[in-house]
């Protein structure tokens, strides 16, 4: 009977309770889809690459057609060959809490005695 348990208790789906892992080169942006081959990224229009992979917060394909028009706060990855955009992951609260290269929370890669007051 135990046996039967131990395979469902270890089915956690991500972004329930632990944060995701990104690759180094992943950059935080804020991502509109506007058609199915071109999205605004950071304010700047962007080409997708075929095959671009969108992922929720869960870690699961996100069909583009569902979010057009929408704008997401996202981690990146651009393809260094064609300069198109190939993989976004939609984040969660606390990973868009997270500092980030391309973050547009972190002016600075330092702190000041200021810093903590300003907050």
């Amino acid at each position: 009977m135990l046996c039967g348990a131990l395979p469902v208790s270890a089915q956690v789906q991500p972004g329930l309770g632990g944060m995701r892992t990104f690759p180094d080169a992943a950059q935080r942006g804020t991502l509109t889809l506007n058609t199915a081959s071109e999205a605004t990224l950071n304010g700047r229009t962007i080409r997708l690459a075929p095959g671009m992979r969108l992922l929720s917060p869960q870690n699961t394909l996100v069909m583009m057609h569902t979010v057009l028009g929408q704008s997401y706060k996202v981690n990146y990855v651009i393809e260094n060959s064609t300069g198109m955009l190939i993989t976004a992951w939609i984040l969660t609260q606390g990973e868009a809490e997270q500092p980030r290269k391309g973050s547009d929370t972190v002016e600075r890669n330092y702190r000041t005695e200021y810093d903590a007051i300003r907050k």
